[in-house]
């Protein structure tokens, strides 16, 4: 079958990354390199014809026109005319198939000329908005799906574009939706305002077709519950005593819900499983305590994420988190994109998500902090804390290795109680106690939550949330997760712990030495 020739118009000089960005994307991705070939005019060898004339040929031999729009108009010719208006309505007298993508970013500083052409495109086609590469590539995928699908090309989507589940609108949170857009407003600058209707944002998010059909990611980020409609989309977590898979465990648990939830209860799984050393508060008018934990919180979070975002969906097999006395082992069912090697993870690398629909909102919302950086990060983060480097192995699943301080050379033993002890590492803060209990919150977000209420018992859940950056729901979470609830009138009463008197004596600890009493 031929492919479909795609050629690539926009103000080159505005949009050179990008452009050079979607022609190696598409020729190397694994389905849409099967269907499609981008030509961008800067890699048309030496000819003795006009630049005009090379690009509007081209534009007529090709299948899909894909313009992108931002705020330059660019080079205009003797009548006034850009080359990449030219390209536009050559496209259409020719009747293509034309796809438009237009920069959001910086409208304020559009120039006039481009305003009146943004205006023109719109009476013609439906555009859709993007902000950066990122976004833009996501777009363009689904785009290009959506037109695979519509010429009868494949009968089949990507899982997280899928929409054969079944699900309505009523499948999905209207709180997480708003509590999303908050964040995503907060974190990223998300241009879509709070009061955004959920359909808008789904379709802003390449969520929703127009016939009103739901993606499988859509369910996976904002669903009621998800697992309803894909049961192996939990998280299953484990602690191990010894260094090996042997049994009692002192601790296992099946975690579900949408994503969000998914990473913030695995990643306080661990936090709260390993050694965490808590300091005194050296200012009084101050929430902030000094903490250090064994493990970076942040490289812990990370894998999480990109076990979640990453694996395949279609797997029978469910995230694994197991935490052993010498290492922290993250495992998803799925497997690298064609083209990226075990190798190439530990050095800047292209990035290629098994999930764009899925990734794009946990970027959004803070939870990538920049695509394609994801194991670079880890490295860096495991590093800063003295630890050996990760290890990143690929055999039937996807495995990350973040290796614990402790190790079966640094235990040590107790002299008088023949308990076995970590070694402290070396660069821990001085005066911090070394005997915080191993199950206390470590999370830092944690830890300043407890000690906001212990100096507070009667603050609000949305001070809670000004105080911590975070949203109401986040603070829902963590409450709960910590076993804090509301006692008494909504006016008069106050926050208390409810779990064992074990339990509370290690709260105690932790915002005794917090506070510095």
């Amino acid at each position: 079958m031929r492919k479909a020739n795609i050629f690539i118009s926009s103000v080159q000089s505005e949009f050179a990354k990008e452009r050079q960005m979607l022609c190696d994307y598409i020729r190397t991705d694994v389905l849409l390199g099967q269907f499609f070939i981008p030509f961008i005019f800067e890699e048309t060898p030496a000819t003795e014809h006009s630049p005009q004339q090379v690009y509007l040929t081209e534009v007529a031999n090709c299948d899909i026109y894909l313009g992108i729009i931002g705020n330059q108009y660019g080079y205009e010719d003797a009548e006034g005319i850009s080359p990449t208006e030219r390209e536009f309505d050559k496209a259409t007298a020719e009747h293509k198939f034309r796809l438009i993508f237009i920069n959001s970013l910086n409208e304020e500083k559009r120039v006039a000329k481009e305003q009146q052409f943004i205006a023109k495109i719109e009476r013609e086609v439906v555009r859709k908005t993007f902000v950066d590469g990122e976004g833009l590539r996501t777009s363009v995928y689904a785009a290009l799906v959506r037109y695979l699908e519509e010429k009868g090309i494949i009968r089949w989507r990507p899982f997280d574009a899928s929409t054969d589940n079944n699900a309505t609108l009523e499948a999905l949170d209207e709180e997480k939706v708003h509590n999303f857009i908050l964040m995503a407003r907060r974190k990223r600058k998300f241009a879509l305002s709070e009061n955004t209707s959920m359909p808008v944002l789904l379709k802003h998010l390449d969520l929703m077709d127009d016939d009103g059909h739901i993606a499988n990611a859509a369910i996976l980020l904002f669903g009621k519950k998800p697992q309803k409609y894909f049961i192996t989309s939990e998280v299953k977590c484990v602690q191990f005593y010894g260094n090996e898979v042997e049994r009692p465990a002192p601790s296992y648990q099946i975690y579900k819900g949408d994503v969000f939830e998914l990473v913030n209860q695995a990643t306080s799984f661990v936090m709260s499983r390993i050694d965490n050393w808590v300091g005194v508060r050296n200012d009084p008018t101050s929430a902030s305590v000094p903490t250090h934990s064994e493990l970076p919180m942040e490289a812990v979070q990370e894998a999480i994420v990109n076990a979640i975002c990453h694996r395949d969906y279609n797997s029978n097999g469910s995230v694994q988190v197991m935490l052993f006395r010498n290492r922290l082992e993250i495992w998803n069912p799925g497997r690298l994109p064609y083209g990226l090697t075990i190798q190439q993870l530990y050095k800047p690398h292209r990035s290629l998500p098994n999930n764009p629909l899925l990734a794009e909102p946990m970027y959004w919302n803070g939870y990538i902090e920049k695509i394609g950086s994801g194991t670079e990060d880890i490295i860096q983060r495991c590093k800063s804390y003295g630890l050996r480097e990760p290890d990143f192995d690929q055999d039937c699943d996807f495995k990350v290795t973040i290796w614990r301080p402790v190790n079966a050379d640094s235990i040590v033993k107790d002299s008088t109680t023949e308990k076995t002890t970590p070694n402290i590492p070396q660069n821990v803060p001085q005066n911090v106690p070394q005997n915080v209990p191993q199950n206390v919150p470590q999370n830092a977000r944690h830890s300043k939550l407890i000690s906001i209420i212990n100096q507070n018992n009667s603050i609000s859940k949305e001070e809670l949330a000004k105080h911590l950056n975070v949203t109401v729901m986040t603070i829902k979470r963590d409450l709960k997760a910590l076993g804090i609830v509301w006692e008494g009138a909504s006016k008069t009463g106050h926050w208390v712990f409810t779990h064992s008197s074990d339990d509370e004596n290690m709260l105690k600890t932790l915002t005794k030495a917090g506070s510095g009493k």
